[in-house]
């Protein structure tokens, strides 16, 4: 019997509720397709098959491959969501010639058995409903960290990022009706010069061992909500090669996932909380590495996009306008906006951390500046939890010193990177506020410095309400620091006293008015 034959017995069982045990009287099983796999929805239950195709990436042509293909599909994925991958299932034909799911005789298939979850809690679809909101950002990061902890290394790969960016070529070069050949060769050309100029960067990175065995297809409808928390699913099992790769790169995927849908500031937050979750200082230096990253991911979306294209209709127009929404997203990655480094100074309740999380998403290229807050700094310098309060001895002004030039030293080597930095501290002192200055210096990128005022009953009223945060100023600090002398400022000020739309607002018009086109709007 050919593959095909057999597969259409294995679908047609598959599609009955009977295969399952199920009364006549159950719903209807549930059938989604995918280039590569036929899923198949029972109650509970979720059953993937492979399908008998064979493409340039992958080869299901044969029962043996399959099977093989399922097998590690549950290795690589139960690390990731093991309480949704459960096992591999046969579909045995008995004697009689009939086929069963689980059942005795010839397997013929196979499939892997899933744990069933709720499809419209995919968190593309949750992006479609304007329901990813910060919080689940934040939590979302701390995901992927954790995997990329435990993701086991694997050999040097920039060699690979070469052929994949040929492959884009090539095959965006097959859709001259959506890409122009000129911007095809542009952006081709674009992106070997910057793996080029990167080549040093990424063999160190891979001899560091941040070259892993990692998702490698994390963008947004692979990743569900279940009882509140992110699950990460359906990791590439076919081609290791495909799943290899720069921790950011794998990351880079749901970064330009969250950019391409406008959800800047979650992307922000999703970037500064993996920072701050790996503190890794290589993936500091390693922002360089991002625009390309992101073009790439964004070229590889659009030309896949392109080839699934139906023959007709307004799916196949509606198909062609994301693939070109694609290509222009990759095209302006690759030639990422001017870096700067900001600084937000002012006592404790004036707003700092609120303003720089408000201005990071659309300061520098995407997806926004990296955040450094000394609050945070002076919490992993003593190697405690960001909202654990610490003792006297953690604020003497010797630990301060290490705090601030450590933050320096973080901005100076995020600038340098190219990327852009905004550091959040009290910048009391004169010569806190020159150790900034020349990070931005020695980087060679604008500085521009913010420093908020408000009436101390206002800041006091601020940190009493706090829960939560990194900060340990309480009232009784807050008030204390009314005798700081300041020296002069030649920062400028911000009045902070409003809310926090309006502290926002003063605070762009104060960038941009230094600054013209640094860190405006992308």
């Amino acid at each position: 019997m050919a593959a095909d034959d057999t597969q259409a017995e294995v679908f047609a069982l598959l599609a009955d509720p009977a295969a399952y045990g199920a009364a006549p009287e159950a719903p209807d099983v549930k059938r989604i397709d995918t280039h590569a796999a036929s899923v198949f929805l029972a109650g509970p239950r979720a059953y993937k098959v492979k399908r008998a195709v064979r493409f340039p990436f992958l080869d299901f042509s044969t029962p043996e491959k399959r099977k093989a293909a399922c097998e590690a599909e549950l290795v690589v994925n139960q690390p990731y969501a093991p309480q949704l991958y459960r096992r591999v299932v046969p579909i045995a034909r008995d004697r009689a010639g009939n086929l069963a799911l689980d059942g005795p005789g010839m397997p013929v298939e196979w499939a892997v058995e899933m744990v069933r979850f709720d499809e419209s809690a995919t968190l593309d679809r949750l992006a479609s409903r304007g329901a990813i909101d910060l919080a689940l950002a934040d939590a979302l990061a701390r995901v992927v960290a954790a995997a990329h902890a435990k993701a086991p290394p694997a050999d040097a790969w920039p060699d690979r990022l070469s052929r994949i960016i040929a492959q884009n070529h090539e095959e965006l070069r097959q859709s001259p009706d959506l890409f122009e050949a000129a911007r095809v060769d542009a952006l081709t050309q674009a992106s070997h010069a910057a793996l080029q100029r990167l080549a040093p960067l990424l063999a160190a990175r891979g001899e560091a061992g941040l070259v892993r065995r990692g998702h490698g297809d994390l963008h947004l409808g692979n990743i569900v909500l279940i009882d509140g928390a992110p699950v990460v699913f359906d990791a590439i099992e076919f081609d290791p090669a495909i799943a290899t790769g720069d921790l950011l790169y794998d990351l880079a995927f749901l970064l330009m996932d969250l950019v391409e849908r406008r959800l800047d500031e979650a992307a922000n937050v999703v970037l500064n909380r993996y920072l701050l979750e790996t503190r890794r200082p290589a993936d500091l230096d390693g922002l360089a590495a991002l625009p390309l990253f992101l073009s790439v991911r964004a070229a590889i979306r659009a030309k896949v996009t392109a080839a699934r294209r139906g023959a007709s209709g307004a799916e196949r127009t509606a198909a062609g306008t994301a693939a070109r929404t694609y290509f222009d997203l990759a095209a302006r990655l690759i030639a990422p906006a001017p870096h700067v480094l900001v600084a937000i100074g002012g006592l404790s309740g004036t707003g700092k951390s609120a303003l720089a999380r408000a201005l990071a998403p659309s300061v520098g290229p995407a997806p926004g500046a990296a955040v450094l807050r000394s609050d945070i700094e002076r919490k992993t310098m003593f190697g405690v939890a960001e909202t654990e309060r610490l003792p006297a001895s953690a604020y003497t002004e010797d630990v301060t010193q290490r705090v601030y030039a450590a933050v320096a030293e973080k901005a100076r080597r995020v600038t340098a990177a190219g990327h852009a930095a905004i550091v959040d501290a009290v910048f009391a002192d004169a010569g806190e506020r020159a150790l900034i200055a020349a990070a931005a210096r020695a980087s060679n990128v604008a500085f521009q410095g913010l420093f908020l005022r408000a009436d101390v009953a206002v800041r006091v009223a601020r940190v009493s309400a706090r829960r939560h945060d990194a900060s340990d100023a309480d009232a009784a600090i807050t008030r204390r620091q009314e005798s700081y002398a300041l020296g002069t400022l030649d920062w400028t000020e911000v009045d902070a006293s409003g809310t926090l739309e309006q502290t926002v607002r003063a605070a762009r018009s104060a960038l941009a008015s230094h600054a013209p086109g640094a860190t405006g709007p992308r």
